[in-house]
């Protein structure tokens, strides 16, 4: 059977305006994250150029967007830091990239498919905590220490003593462009006939508005006109010498050291598993709720970072941030990840000095509402309702998310569901009619579906509290696999226990044949054997 060929230019409009969205969301993020790595400026921003068009054209993800990813700034700052040399990094990049290739021919993208619901809501409600606090100082003119990040409380970094210093010297003038920009957000999205206007997104409008009363206030000479250091900051290269200086080419005999294979091999890792990770949660964003192929994401990042680290590009995952804006803006096709791609390629070439004049504070407006949409108390109220067996994975993985990072988060969120998927099949392994078992003539131990040796223990302790004379029936109609420990546990009470203390044991559903239990008190009923 043939499969339906992704149309990647439906809804052309439509994913036009959401990729000018999602390109000025990327663009700060690509130059503070590359800032933060220890990277050149333009190496971030060659990552988002090659996620974009190469990832975005590979992927069958609809709505994710792929750039460089703050969770990766540790590993990249601290392995150019070990070996002195960007240019030596970018081999590392190359095998990461090769890496992931393997890993998606490999089949190794179903890893995803394990990961409770409740975790990966969990991990999106912190990602969306994590965007507004790390967007506030932009919001009032203090943008130092917080480029780039999509992560909190990262390194040695103290936020809270920040936030305090933070307010002793708010702008003005940022706080003003950062509250018009909030307004245009908001009322663009409450009225209908404004909302549906595609080629005219909120985000769009918010940017323009923002740099015409910028420009205004500086005219006039205002004390609220926002200077350069709260603007986007983008290298603006004049010649093509410019150009050369601000690419990094790799240096091969980086191959040669055991550190650069360690690093790529761990980055392949890490952003594998990022990536897996914000794949499963785009496509629980998207509208249409289809399923992305991962084994052909993996194959398309690995390609990715292989050609990005060739021109001197940072390491790149799919990003939550960069596809919920995608989401929000109304992307319904991988054509607005390429477009974002595109852009950022020939805004970088053209025009660089325009790019410049977006006050960080309406960008951070737009990232803010990204984040009251991820982490919005009615998903935590909804999970709250499901009870503690889903409320508890999914508030531990929110708040290590926050105070950790995004994979110790996810970690948290899986051992917690883990643990209760054990004490549950713990506790349904086997049914007691009657509670008191000493009181009890008569007793019905109805076993479970599926009886593992977590089991073990449980049970053994049931059949030591029977009492001498009692009548005991185990029912395994409805199982359809016991462990061999179990079976061990049962055929020794049978033959031993049961012998000594007087009781008549009656055995119901089990598919094995027990010669071992031929006994004058054991009654066997509907044997089969296996």
């Amino acid at each position: 059977m043939k499969q339906n060929k992704i149309n990647i230019f439906s809804d052309a409009k439509s994913n036009l305006a959401s990729g000018l969205v999602v390109f000025l969301v990327a663009l700060p993020l690509c130059l503070g994250i590359a800032l933060a790595s220890g990277a050149t400026p333009l190496s971030g921003i060659i990552s988002g150029i090659v996620g974009g068009i190469v990832v975005g054209f590979l992927s069958t993800s609809h709505i994710s967007v792929t750039g460089p990813a703050a969770g990766l700034t540790a590993i990249i700052l601290a392995s150019i830091t070990e070996l002195g040399a960007f240019d030596l990094f970018l081999c590392a990049g190359i095998i990461a990239g090769i890496t992931q290739l393997i890993l998606g021919f490999m089949k190794a993208g179903s890893i995803s498919n394990y990961i409770p619901t409740a975790v990966i809501e969990g991990m999106l409600a912190g990602i969306g905590i994590i965007i507004i606090l790390t967007q506030l100082p932009h919001a009032i003119g203090v943008d130092s220490n917080f480029e780039g990040k999509e992560t909190l409380f990262e390194d040695d970094f103290n936020f809270i003593p920040y936030i305090t210093e933070a307010l002793e010297a708010v702008h003005s003038g940022v706080f003003l462009i950062f509250i018009i920009s909030l307004i245009i957000l908001i009322v663009w999205e409450k009225i209908p006939a404004l909302k549906n206007i595609k080629m005219l997104p909120a985000a769009l409008l918010a940017v323009a508005s923002s740099i015409g009363i910028n420009q205004l206030l500086i005219s006039y000479g205002s004390s609220l006109a926002i200077g350069p250091e709260h603007l986007v900051k983008l290298p603006i290269p004049k010649t093509a010498d410019d150009f050369k200086t601000l690419i990094t080419w790799p240096n091969f005999s980086g191959f040669g050291m055991l550190n650069v294979w360690i690093t790529g091999i761990t980055i392949a890792i890490v952003a594998s598993i990022e990536t897996l990770l914000c794949i499963e949660a785009a496509d629980r964003m998207d509208a249409k709720k289809r399923i992305t192929d991962t084994n052909q994401e993996l194959r398309a990042q690995g390609l990715g970072n292989l050609i990005s680290s060739l021109i001197g590009g940072l390491p790149m995952t799919s990003v939550v941030v960069r596809s919920s804006a995608n989401v929000n803006a109304g992307a319904s096709s991988k054509l607005s990840a390429i477009i974002h791609g595109v852009l950022l390629l020939v805004c970088v070439l053209s025009i660089p000095s325009i790019l410049n004049m977006i006050p960080m504070a309406t960008l951070a407006a737009v990232l803010i509402l990204v984040g009251y949409k991820l982490a919005n108390p009615a998903t935590i109220m909804h999970f709250w309702a499901k009870g503690k067996f889903q409320f508890l994975p999914f508030i531990a993985t929110m708040l290590a998310v926050v105070f950790t990072d995004l994979l110790k988060g996810v970690a948290l969120g899986l051992v917690i569901s883990i643990l209760f998927i054990l004490l549950g099949n713990m506790k349904r392994a086997y049914y007691l009619s009657r509670q008191d078992l000493e009181d009890a003539d008569v007793i019905t131990i109805e076993l479970a579906e599926e009886v593992s040796f977590l089991n073990k223990a449980a049970i053994k302790k049931t059949l030591k509290n029977i009492q001498a004379g009692a009548t005991v029936t185990i029912n395994a109609k409805r199982t359809s696999y016991i462990a061999t420990d179990v079976l061990e546990l049962l055929q020794e009470f049978a033959n031993v226990t049961a012998k000594e203390n007087n009781i008549t044991v009656k055995l119901i559903g089990f598919r094995t044949d027990y010669r071992k239990i031929n006994e004058p008190h054991v009654v066997i009923e509907h044997r089969r054997s296996i």
